[in-house]
Order: C-alpha cells, then structure tokens, then sequence
C-alpha cells in the first residue's frame, strides 16, 4: 500500500484509531476495521476497541494518559454518592460513554475513556449548558458505572409504575401516540409509562393540576388536590430532561428550546368513550424546566347539588 494511501486512510479514522496505529499500538487495518464497525453499529470507537480485544483497557488507559498529558482517575476508588446526577440523560451516557463525575464552581468534571471523541463531549456540553471538563479513566469501570447508573434508575421508576401499566396519549389533532413508540427518539419506555400513570393517577385523584418541579439534587412531582399542593413522588433526578422532552413531544412545542416558556394541549383517551383535555405550559428555571398540566376533565365540573354541602333547608331556598 503506497505511503500516500496510507495517510488518506488513516486520516479518515477516528482520532484515537489514528493515535494507535501512528504509534504502532493498533494495525492499520484492524484500526479500519473496527471504526467500519463501529460506524455500522452507531457505538463509539473505544467501545469496539475494547471489545475485539485489541488493546486491555488499563493499557489504553495509560497510553492516553502519556500521549496526551492527563492524570488517569481511579473510579474504583470514586465515591459514587459523589455522583452528579441530572446533568446529562442516561441515553447520551450510554451512547458516548460518559458520566458527570463532580462539579466546582460552573464548570462539570466528566468521566471519559477516550478524551479526543469531541463529538461526545460536544453534546454533553450541549446538554449540560456548562463548561465541561474531560477526566481520563479506564473503560471497563467506566462502562460498569455507566450501566449501573442508568439501571439504578430504570428500576426506580418501574418500580413506581408496575409492570402492566399501558394505554394512549393523544395530542392536540387527536393522532394517537402509543407510549411504546419507538419512532419518537425522546421515547424511553420507563419515563413514558411513569409520565402517564401520573396523568391518570392526577385524573383519579381529582386533581386541578399537576406540577413536574426540577432542583439541584432532587425531582418531585405535586399534585393540587382541593386547592392544596401535594407531593406525590420523587422520581431520579435523572429523567427530567427525558420527561421534559416527552410532554413537549405530546403537546406539539419545540423540545430544542429551553430557554422561554412555552404553552400546549395534550389529550389522553383512559376509556373506549372517554378522552380528556389537558393544558401543558412549561417554565425555565435555574436547575431545568418546570412543568405545569392543567386537567380540563368537564365531567369532573358536573356536580349535583346533593355534592355542594348546603343543609336540608338551605337546598330548600335554591330549589
């Protein structure tokens, strides 16, 4: 193969490909192998890497380390209570293989087994809305973590909602929208069945309105029953951005603005002749959007006058 093919070649690799075999760690076309895999299967390049066994994890860990002047971290000796939780969704941690590790001042410390994928830490940082910083660690427990996380909080919110829980969401033109959509990439089955079971457990509750309320370390969902805002669960942290998105999808606003309130409809059919309104207006605030559903059920408003509390005499006047 001519020198110059060679180049053309290697210069369409993923950085760490080039990296490798420009330093004889990696064949060239092992290296064009795998980045054609790893293209094919929408993963990252280290991902492959690690995977056909090309290089041990820790190896590549510290030939980044030197090629590259970063400090290696031990996560194995990282206190995951120390975790960020809610500044980056677990579909982008899965896909790029990148976890919030700590935060000083404004700027986030990112967890990464391959500091040159920009196009990962772009999007993190697109996501965040903060200055981000990469933390060189080893794959394998980098991926162990990753998945641990992001299962940690699947479970959670399956085990608020059950496992048969199911039925139709509705936007504003009528079209159904099923909750196991795989079309919509905003659809994660557990935030889906999470985000209708609280609309149908608001409509059973007799409930004016639902509040869906992000904070620094904690998510709440509050339902205002007879005037009075009650708290009725506190889902991980890490679905907001993911039920934020969802309810937007719903109620036909535009999920890539975050920055100025906005307002919708949605629809939900929970009988064969039944189907109720509901009011969306979401709200900025410093730790993610804030989301107010207004229940506009008519049938709720339909009260005889035995359910207004009046005395036997009183209700003799009116009559």
């Amino acid at each position: 193969m001519a020198a110059e093919g060679v180049n053309d070649i290697a210069a369409n690799l993923p950085p760490l490909a080039r990296a490798l075999t420009m330093a004889k760690r990696l064949e060239l076309t092992q290296a064009v192998q795998l980045a054609k895999r790893a293209s094919d299967s929408k993963t990252p390049f280290v991902s492959e890497l690690v995977a056909s066994a090309a290089i041990k994890p820790r190896d590549l860990a510290h030939f980044l380390s030197t090629t590259f002047a970063l400090p290696l971290m031990d996560l194995s000796a990282f206190d995951q209570n120390k975790l960020i939780s809610g500044a980056i969704d677990a579909k982008l941690m899965n896909a790029y293989k990148m976890m919030p590790i700590g935060k000083r001042g404004n700027k986030l410390y990112i967890a990464v087994a391959d500091p040159t994928d920009q196009e990962g830490l772009d999007k993190v940082k697109f996501q965040a809305q903060v200055p981000i910083e990469p933390i060189l660690v080893e794959y394998d427990k980098l991926a162990a973590l990753v998945e641990k996380v992001t299962q940690s909080a699947s479970d959670a919110i399956g085990s608020m909602i059950g496992d048969d829980f199911d039925f139709e969401v509705q936007d504003d033109t009528g079209d159904m929208q099923e909750s196991g959509d795989a079309a919509s990439e905003v659809d994660d089955a557990p935030v889906v069945k999470f985000l209708h079971k609280m609309l149908v457990d608001a409509v059973n509750a007799r409930a004016s309105d639902l509040h869906f309320e992000p904070y620094e370390h904690f998510y709440r969902v509050r339902f205002r029953i007879d005037g009075e805002l009650r708290e009725i669960a506190q889902p991980p942290l890490a679905i907001k951005d993911k039920l934020s998105s969802r309810v937007k999808v719903i109620s036909r606003l535009d999920i890539a603005e975050k920055r100025v309130p906005q307002d919708g409809r949605m629809k939900l059919r929970v009988g064969p002749d039944k189907v109720i309104d509901f009011r969306v207006s979401t709200l900025p605030t410093l730790f993610g959007e804030k989301i107010v559903v207004r229940i506009l059920d008519s049938s709720s408003a339909k009260l005889g006058i035995e359910a207004l509390g009046y005395e036997a005499i009183e209700k003799e006047r009116l009559m």
